[in-house]
């Protein structure tokens, strides 16, 4: 992958609380979690658990697997870039 995929916190903030038009509290309050959850993830400090994918999904109704291949997608690139280098001295085994 040549870019960083998009964290799911800013797709939340970027499009999906401004056109449902709502608050982070009573975006939190109707996901039933608190608001610091919502701002750390807003924020792109923590990722969108399965838990808060289920929620996402009922409350935007795509469903929660369109917020965990985001956050699936987000974390590999983290990971990979923290781990490039000792990636680059594995070899592919080869089965006889």
């Amino acid at each position: 992958m040549k870019r960083q995929p998009v964290h799911p916190g800013a797709v939340l903030r970027e499009d999906v609380l401004p056109e449902m038009q709502i608050t982070v509290s009573e975006f939190a309050r109707l996901m039933r979690v608190s608001r610091q959850t919502i701002h750390n993830i807003l924020n792109e400090t923590k990722p969108v658990t399965p838990n808060i994918a289920l929620r996402l999904g009922k409350i935007i109704g795509n469903g929660p697997n369109i917020w965990l291949r985001l956050q699936e997608a987000y974390d590999l690139w983290e990971v990979e870039l923290s781990i490039a280098s000792e990636l680059k001295t594995i070899k592919r085994y080869k089965a006889a």
